[in-house]
């Protein structure tokens, strides 16, 4: 019998079945603001264009401690969980939700339901999802050599206002190996040429819903209505109050008429301003360590010419030279620091900025629309 051969084609995208966006949604609306987790199951279908990733199933993770540090933790890049918020982000790669986790694909598997585990899930609020925490647990499912994992993000906040926001990403090869040797210092960057856009890698998602929903969609009992022409609405409460609409189980979604600006925009620019701030406290901790290595390189050099005028006075009395690799073990110089958090913060306020970009294109739309008198009754 020949032997399987790996599967190394890149992801082409990945399909979402609609039970399990229905999954995610009630989870992480109803963990509401803790952040919700869990394990996401289906199958890898390989293609000459790509592979395509098939989510079927998924299931909540209890919330838990993470394990203690590893040898990959150790470098400085692990800080021990001291909130709700914290514990349950690091829920996916903790030791008891990894038990948990292969007793429940166990069970799974004994009743013939798609058992393997393609990624997990995540909610957050207002895109505030790059961190260490998603890192480590993304790396803990895509560390694996053959593997075919991805981490889907679920925004509450946004998909409050009108539309679904749920996106799929996975760690770029470059920012995986850089993350393996566990060195994020100047030189390692620039030898990689690694960058904060690097990080991610969003993969597209495609919603599938099976034959028979989409039938019973379309069968839907529905009288038939009383008019067959409405009345052209004077607002958008109006139009909202309609019954002809609002009994309709597959009216549109009316929140896209809604003007408002300030739930949304406000918030991700007051984080965004939070995150520019924590990259700037990065710059001065890094700041420092330069102005504290050029003082001991200073140190370490009038200490080498010192030893070498006294090495030139000893070698003319004709005396045993001294040792001029001794400051090694007189100076000590600092350590530089990580910057991984730098790199983090960096694509977090890249996040934030696309968010304010797409939502502010949005709401200009919808304010020329008024203005072009579109919505009778709002624009003045």
């Amino acid at each position: 019998m020949a032997d399987t051969v790996p599967n190394t084609a890149p992801m082409r995208e990945v399909q979402i079945e609609a039970l399990v966006v229905m999954r995610v949604i009630k989870h992480s609306t109803s963990a509401f603001p803790t952040p919700a987790t869990g394990c996401l199951l289906g199958m890898d279908m390989a293609a000459s264009s790509g592979t395509q990733l098939q989510i079927t199933n998924c299931f909540p993770f209890p919330a838990a401690a993470p394990d203690q540090p590893s040898t990959q933790q150790d470098t400085g890049y692990y800080q021990q969980p001291t909130d709700a918020a914290t514990l349950a982000a690091g829920a996916p790669r903790a030791k008891s939700n990894v038990n948990y986790q292969n007793e429940m694909i166990k069970y799974l598997r004994e009743v013939n339901v798609d058992a393997q585990s393609v990624g997990w899930y995540i909610s957050t609020s207002m895109g505030n999802f790059v961190n260490l925490n998603f890192i480590e647990n993304q790396f803990f499912y895509q560390k694996a050599a053959d593997e075919k994992t991805v981490a889907l993000v679920f925004d509450v906040s946004r998909s409050s206002a009108g539309s679904l926001s749920l996106k799929a990403y996975r760690l770029s090869p470059s920012f995986m190996a850089s993350y393996r040797e566990g060195k994020f210092n100047t030189e390692n960057l620039q030898k990689s040429n690694l960058r904060y856009q690097d990080i991610l890698v969003e993969i597209p998602i495609q919603i599938h819903n099976s034959h028979l929903l989409t039938s019973f969609l379309h069968d839907l009992p529905q009288a038939p209505p009383k008019q067959t022409a409405l009345d052209f609405p004077s607002s958008l409460a109006d139009l909202s109050h309609d019954p002809n609409v609002s009994s309709n189980p597959l009216a549109p979604n009316l929140d896209h008429l809604d003007l408002s600006i300030d739930p949304f925009m406000e918030k991700t620019c007051d984080l965004l301003l939070d995150s520019i701030e924590a990259h700037q406290t990065e710059q001065n901790n890094a700041q420092y360590y330069q102005r504290s290595l050029a003082r001991e390189q200073a140190k370490i050099t009038a200490w080498q010419a010192k030893r070498k005028q006294e090495n030139q006075l000893r070698q003319q009395q004709k005396q045993p030279l001294l040792d001029e690799n001794e400051w090694q073990k007189l100076f000590k110089l600092p350590q530089e620091p990580s910057k991984l958090e730098s790199l983090l913060i960096g694509r977090q306020v890249e996040q934030y900025a696309r968010q304010v970009d797409g939502f502010s294109a949005v709401v200009s739309g919808k304010m020329f629309g008024a203005r072009g008198n579109l919505l009778p009754g709002e624009a003045q």
